[in-house]
């Protein structure tokens, strides 16, 4: 995951904060920057800012996939509702205090209304992923709106996802606490390239479909402890823990390219 740290020529972009919901009349101003306007930031990361309306309650979560018009209208990726031609990136998260349970960028619920929000199309990424296989090299829409799938071959009438690639499940050591559900002591892990919020994490100790549901950091950004949604069922240091799920993307302005 990349940080913005390099600034527009319009002063205060911030990707990881959701503007909204805006509301005609209202005297809330919005929108803050002109729809399309690019940020950047390290290891190559760029965000479009982009309109985002929600008719019903919606919970955007680091990694969901959307596309976009050239008007600049983003909406959650799925098969179903894919254009050929459309670009496409990720939602990054929303902005988290460093010290708080989620990092610098977690989740957030949105009520319905009009959102403008900054999509990464550029860059080292969170990304949902249904599957990932050992190739990695292909990248197409699923049923499930806002989630990729990185499969062996292609599947018949998904649509391709051009210039990404996926990181593999990734893998870290932990200790568990019999009760609690903190990981805690952790090894082999980078920031930016995961574990990630959502992602579902296996290991001895840990239940099946338990997720990460909230990531602590220092000041300087080192991975403290990782918030589990359930708690662990046995005591066990240096535990191989695997998160899969929500894996690193690298991004290369995404399109969809055709009907696979």
């Amino acid at each position: 995951m990349t940080i913005a740290i390099s600034q527009t020529d319009r002063l205060g972009t911030n990707p990881f904060v959701v503007e909204g919901p805006i509301v005609p009349g209202s005297g809330v101003p919005g929108p803050n920057f002109s729809l399309g306007t690019v940020a950047g930031g390290d290891r190559e990361s760029e965000w479009v800012y982009c309109q985002l309306v929600l008719a019903s309650q919606t919970t955007l979560q680091p990694g969901q996939w959307f596309q976009w018009t050239r008007d600049y209208v983003a909406s959650l990726l799925t098969t179903a509702a894919a254009v050929v031609g459309q670009r496409c990136g990720v939602f990054s998260g929303a902005a988290q205090p460093p010290t708080l349970t989620g990092g610098p960028a977690g989740s957030i619920t949105l009520a319905p209304g009009t959102y403008y929000v900054w999509l990464q199309r550029n860059g080292q990424a969170p990304a949902l992923v249904a599957t990932a296989t050992a190739a990695l090299v292909t990248a197409e829409t699923t049923t499930t709106a806002g989630q990729a799938s990185a499969p062996a071959s292609a599947t018949a009438t998904t649509k391709a996802i051009a210039n990404v690639n996926f990181a593999a499940n990734q893998t870290f050591t932990a200790t568990t606490v019999n009760g609690s559900n903190l990981l805690t002591s952790l090894s082999g892990l980078n920031a930016g390239s995961g574990p990630f919020i959502g992602a579902a994490v296996s290991g001895t100790g840990i239940s099946g479909g338990t997720t990460i549901a909230g990531i602590t950091y220092s000041p300087s950004g080192v991975v403290q402890s990782i918030t589990l949604s359930a708690n662990a069922t046995a005591n066990g240091t240096g535990i191989t823990i695997t998160a899969t799920g929500v894996l690193e993307a690298t991004l290369m302005r995404p399109f969809l390219s055709k009907v696979n």
